[in-house]
């Protein structure tokens, strides 16, 4: 028996604020869901942050519900779980649950045992560092639960590990319930594989499907896993998406044009054009110099950064055309509310709300979070 890991999918986003690359996003999932088809996968995971936002735009449901039944004519089953993106702070049902009410997903309810034929499925929410001793209960009822189970286990969380990922972790492996097969894990967004002694079977991270704005731009491999269950445990199988190139790439001053010359014969080479980041070191730069320098480059680039490494010159890019104002409004929510929750609460949450005038969601928005923030302030 088969199965699918897919996760972080982020449908929706748009990398450096370019519509190229939401469509990018949603042919990475395309390829992720063709796949699990041709493979023959008996079921597929959603590991969470299915969605960019809570709230997300038409283009992006249909994209989800489409795969959904697809899936679904093809005698796949799928299951999922909700990530931070996926969860709202107003009263309102997850988007994500939709397909679920409509019968063409399952939605792991926290803790709740599911068995597809003989594997045992217990998925978990995301849930912050402070709710974590409260889970602890939730995980000694999930070990339980297998401990009953005479058949394949499978864990679904999104969640960092600390062992894994010191800053974006929320609780240590050894927190886990012990006696799973397989942790299908969500959340860190680089592809990740663990063998621990104290846990059964490995821990798991695919990753996210496309590059994000978290991880800058770099060539890195995208994919999902195929996990094979057999008598002997669950293995997993990497699984690489095509997916638009990105490079990232230093040159020093004092070679710039044999650099630049380097950079385009790479493109030139591509199928498909890429997104580009070249980090300029030296002295005396001359940014007007190195704008005309890259003027050809840039008509074979979907996006082109580049940028001086120099303190004199700090925080002064030379940009494409197109900049990212995700990242800018990201980053200067960050500096001026000095509280990356509260950032992300603006920036994900209320903005999106307010630029489709709505104004009475943003109300709710506002209220439902002004007690939490305003207590985590006077703590």
């Amino acid at each position: 028996m088969k199965f699918s890991h897919i996760s972080d999918t982020h449908l929706g986003f748009t990398q450096l604020g370019l519509d190229e690359r939401e469509k990018d996003v949603y042919d990475a999932f395309d390829q992720a869901i063709d796949k699990s088809i041709v493979d023959k996968v008996e079921f597929v995971l959603f590991t969470g942050d299915i969605f960019h936002v809570p709230n997300p735009r038409g283009k992006a449901q249909i994209k989800f519900a489409s795969a959904l039944r697809r899936l679904k004519d093809n005698n796949i089953s799928s299951y999922f779980i909700l990530g931070e993106h996926d969860i709202s702070n107003i009263r309102d049902t997850p988007v994500s649950l939709i397909p679920h009410k409509l019968g063409f997903t399952n939605y792991l309810e926290d803790g709740k045992p599911f068995f597809h034929k003989n594997v045992l499925i217990i998925g978990f929410n995301k849930f912050r560092k402070n709710q974590a001793e409260f889970f602890k209960e939730k995980f000694k009822e999930a070990s339980n639960e297998a401990e009953k189970h005479n058949g394949p286990k499978i864990l679904v969380m999104h969640q960092g590990i600390i062992e894994i990922h010191q800053y974006a972790g929320e609780i240590n492996s050894t927190e886990l319930p012990n006696n799973f097969d397989y942790y299908a894990m969500g959340h860190l967004h680089d592809k990740t594989v663990v063998r621990y002694d104290h846990l059964n079977g490995p821990v798991v991270y695919p990753g996210s499907i496309e590059h994000t704005d978290s991880q800058g731009i770099g060539e890195k491999e995208k994919g999902f896993f195929e996990g094979k269950i057999s008598e002997s445990g669950i293995t997993e199988l990497w699984q690489p998406l095509k997916i638009r190139p990105q490079i990232s790439t230093t040159i020093d001053i004092t070679s710039l044009e044999e650099g630049i010359t380097e950079v385009s014969n790479e493109i030139n080479s591509l199928d498909e054009k890429p997104i580009v980041e070249i980090k300029i070191t030296g002295k005396d730069v001359d940014l007007d110099l190195i704008d005309a320098k890259v003027v050809e480059l840039r008509k074979n680039c979907l996006f082109l950064r580049v940028k001086p490494i120099d303190d004199s010159l700090e925080g002064h890019d030379i940009l494409s055309d197109r900049p990212s104002i995700d990242e800018e409004v990201s980053s200067l929510a960050k500096k001026y509310l000095e509280d990356e929750e509260l950032a992300e609460f603006a920036t994900k949450e209320l903005l999106p709300a307010l630029e489709k005038n709505q104004i009475e969601d943003a109300t709710e928005i506002v209220i439902e979070n002004y007690k939490r923030f305003r207590s985590k302030k006077n703590a």
